[in-house]
């Protein structure tokens, strides 16, 4: 009879289901799912990490030493230093660094506070990421593998991907921006982006000499970016009392509307959509027996703390940034820079038109003043840490691509393949607008994939929550009332901004087409559709079973209530696995 039941399941059922099923209520002594014993499962989750979806360094995990000071060690933190390091590279990729020293140019130090709290914003979701994957033994895409039914998990995947080549798609801007001034004009923009194909194999080989050694060479990185733009705010000089205000006093008084949404830009940059899924497989590559509830709470709080000192350090090269062209360029017109660059007879110094309107800034134009303002060193140093924040960025783009691709999919590719799809993808449209337009159309591209990046975040941040909170997913780490209230106005409030950045920047884009304004309506119908249904699942983690009710929508639900322990308010038959249905029917 079990064989008979067994042949009528799908092949995905069988994967995504236990083979046996929980008959009683979780608890320490008799967890519910699963009730069979596995290697690496966690005594207080029930989700078990199979050797079937190991993505990361599957021979190398990093070992935790062992230590008398059981309240905190040096030695062990230093043992978990490393993801969150590897995480905090999303916060000053070229498009990071771009925004930022847009807000300078726009409100001066006005907008800092808006960076410092869209910074703790972060640091909120991606300590839940981190317990996730540390809790679980699976990142983010591995668990919608096993919870979310196929055709919403491959849109899901999707939206994922879009993110991942829109932030691709920067890094390569960045890169080639970057060789372009550092050559003097030697290397034209279009082959500063084929370039970025040739490094980024080159740097990816790194991956042979052990996970130690490719974590420091991102220190490294993050090391030059915090020389080079400490280095600008050092010669720049900038006020420190205005510094302090613009952090800890909030508001913009005397801003106008180009501020106010360089202020939206802010969050929509410094939050990024597959750094959620990056961080919960990064934390994957430390030894925690999971098995003891002891050592899992321990790994949480050093991937914790070590994500506070990573995000704290990009912060802070954030701010040099921030400052550095508060003080150079608010205020300042393209004919007063345009002087300084013909005077300098700096090569670049056609890229400011002689008129009188403000400097519209980008990364191309902040090297170039740099130049012109405080000497070409300045310009050659800026153009290394662009430099460092593409490469840096574009590996762990890499990383999370892969992670997206073998979680959601289930598919396995070799690294270089990863590498070759998706840089093609973002390397066609940068190439040919690089090669046939000019400069200003490859910097202003930024602007468009800040869009397209922000319109993603819930697909990130939605997921996330619903499966920190979930009691067969998390176990006795589950958020608690606070977490879960938190996390849920932060995610609306960062939602609400973003999906206002993008009304704002369709505003200004689509000139009343009327086509265009019919795509993005029936886009935003598809849109908001999705993000509606996954909503469902994290009311229902939640335990909130009203939707459950809904005829439509309990059907849906049916296959993954019970494991996110919907018991109440469902049919008891909509709350078994399929399999455990059909048992119970024969």
């Amino acid at each position: 009879m079990s064989g008979q039941i067994n042949s009528g399941v799908s092949e995905e059922d069988q994967r995504r289901t236990p083979e046996e099923s929980p008959t009683q209520s979780p608890s320490l002594s008799s967890p519910a799912f699963p009730t069979h014993t596995v290697s690496g499962a966690t005594e207080n989750s029930y989700l078990t990490s199979s050797g079937e979806f190991e993505t990361y360094f599957d021979n190398e995990r990093i070992h935790i030493p062992e230590s008398e000071n059981k309240l905190f060690s040096f030695r062990k933190l230093w043992a978990f230093t490393g993801p969150g390091f590897l995480m905090s590279i999303a916060y000053l990729d070229p498009g990071n660094i771009e925004s930022d020293l847009q807000s300078g140019a726009a409100a001066s130090y006005k907008l800092l506070w808006v960076l410092m709290w869209a910074t703790l914003l972060g640091l909120v979701m991606q300590r839940l990421s981190a317990r996730l994957g540390t809790v679980t033994g699976l990142h983010l895409a591995e668990v919608c593998y096993r919870y979310y039914p196929k055709v919403p998990r491959l849109l899901l995947w999707i939206m994922v991907e879009i993110a991942i080549i829109g932030s691709d798609m920067q890094e390569v801007i960045g890169t080639s921006i970057a060789l372009y001034l550092l050559s003097n004009k030697a290397i034209p923009l279009w082959g500063g982006v084929l370039l970025t194909v040739a490094d980024t194999f080159t740097f990816l080989s790194l991956d042979r000499y052990g996970l130690r050694k490719l974590e420091a060479f991102f220190g490294f990185l993050i090391t030059v970016m915090a020389i080079t733009f400490g280095y600008q705010y050092g010669v720049s000089k900038p006020d420190q009392v205005e510094v302090l205000k613009g952090l800890f006093i909030p508001g913009c008084s005397g801003c106008d509307n180009r501020a106010l949404l360089q202020a939206v830009g802010i969050v929509g940059a410094v939050i990024m959509p597959h750094n959620l899924y990056l961080h919960s497989a990064l934390v994957k590559s430390r030894e925690v027996d999971r098995t003891k509830k002891e050592e899992v709470r321990e790994a949480n709080k050093y991937f914790f703390v070590e994500a506070c000192i990573a995000l704290l350090t990009s912060f802070i090269i954030n701010v040099f940034v921030v400052s550095v062209f508060a003080k150079g360029l608010f205020g300042v017109t393209n004919h007063e820079v345009h002087e300084r660059c013909v005077s300098m007879n700096n090569t670049h110094s056609d890229v400011f038109q002689d008129n009188d309107e403000l400097v519209d800034a980008d990364l191309y134009k902040a090297g170039v003043f740099l130049g012109c303002t405080y000497g070409i060193t300045c310009m050659y140093i800026w153009a290394v840490g662009i430099l460092a924040a593409g490469q840096s960025s574009t590996m762990t783009g890499t990383y999370v691509g892969q992670f997206a691709m073998e979680g959601f999919l289930n598919l396995r590719w070799k690294r270089w393949q990863r590498v070759l799809l998706t840089r093609t993808i973002a390397i066609t449209p940068t190439f040919f607008i690089a090669f046939y337009q000019d400069i200003n159309d490859l910097t202003g591209m930024n602007d468009l994939l800040n869009a397209v990046m922000s319109l993603q975040l819930p697909f990130a941040l939605i997921p996330t929550i619903t499966f920190t909170s979930a009691h067969k997913v998390m176990g006795d780490f589950r958020n608690g009332i606070f977490t879960k209230v938190l996390a849920s106005l932060l995610s609306l409030v960062i939602i609400a901004i973003n999906l206002w950045f993008v009304i704002n920047f369709l505003n200004t884009t689509l000139n009343g087409q009327w086509w265009a304004y019919l795509l993005v309506v029936c886009c935003g119908v598809f849109y908001f559709s999705l993000i509606i249904y996954l909503t469902f699942f994290l009311v229902a983690a939640f335990g909130i079973n009203l939707c459950c009710n809904i005829p439509i929508i309990s059907k849906h639900l049916e296959q993954t209530a019970y494991f996110l322990d919907l018991k109440e308010g469902m049919p008891e038959a909509a709350t078994m696995p399929q399999h455990i249905r059909l048992e119970e029917s024969n």
